[in-house]
């Protein structure tokens, strides 16, 4: 942390700069998406129908343990889902919510399966994402979807949320970023391929598991 400068301060400045990298090369557009980040005392997350591309670091909600407003503009409707993963696994610091084209189409098409959306195709994909499971349509901000991450979020990174997109959840707003951005371009290789992708086969999957600690 840098001398004089608040946690809080450089949160919400990781926030506006990643929202921003996010916006700028398309990974989400307009006002879709959201972002979050723990606190001591809480935690920050994106305004509703803000634009990730243009946030002011003052205007971001501040929301107390509880999920009750400190500060801020209003919190974005995901709030009950993000409180979800930080009430239910204390590793994680952070979370990214974005409308990503690949992987909202590949709910349109057809996920690979229920507990992966994606088949292990790729090493970085294994190692730095692992299991995404699929979560079928609701209305954005349903808590029915926020009950349904309560018992994932200590056992896989994120979810695919049908029609609306991928959830990620890290030890950090960056690390969580980077993550999603993994999906992203997993889901895009897919279909350039045309689904037609031989998966890393048992032995290679030991292999990442031995070496990389990853979570397949």
């Amino acid at each position: 942390m840098s001398p004089g400068v608040s946690k809080e301060s450089q949160l919400r400045e990781e926030i506006c700069r990643t929202g921003a990298s996010l916006y700028q090369r398309g990974y989400t557009v307009g006002s879709a998406g959201n972002i979050s980040a723990r606190l001591d005392d809480g935690w920050l997350i994106t305004p509703t129908d803000a634009c990730l591309g243009f946030l002011d670091p003052a205007q971001i909600a501040k929301v107390d343990a509880a999920g009750n407003r400190v500060s801020g503009d209003k919190p974005s409707k995901t709030l009950a889902l993000h409180r979800m993963v930080y009430d239910n696994n204390p590793e994680m610091h952070a979370v990214v919510h974005t409308h990503s084209t690949h992987l909202v189409k590949l709910t349109i098409t057809g996920v690979w399966s229920q507990d992966d959306v994606l088949p292990p195709i790729t090493p970085y994909y294994v190692m730095k994402v692992g299991h995404i499971p699929f979560i079928a349509y609701r209305r954005p901000g349903d808590p029915l979807v926020a009950e349904q991450v309560k018992q994932l979020a200590g056992k896989v990174r994120g979810v695919l949320l049908e029609r609306l997109g991928p959830v990620m959840w890290e030890s950090s707003v960056s690390k969580a970023a980077c993550a999603l951005e993994e999906l992203e371009e997993t889901a895009r290789l897919w279909h350039l391929a045309g689904g037609n992708v031989t998966p890393l086969d048992d032995a290679a999957l030991t292999e990442l598991r031995e070496v990389f600690n990853a979570r397949w």
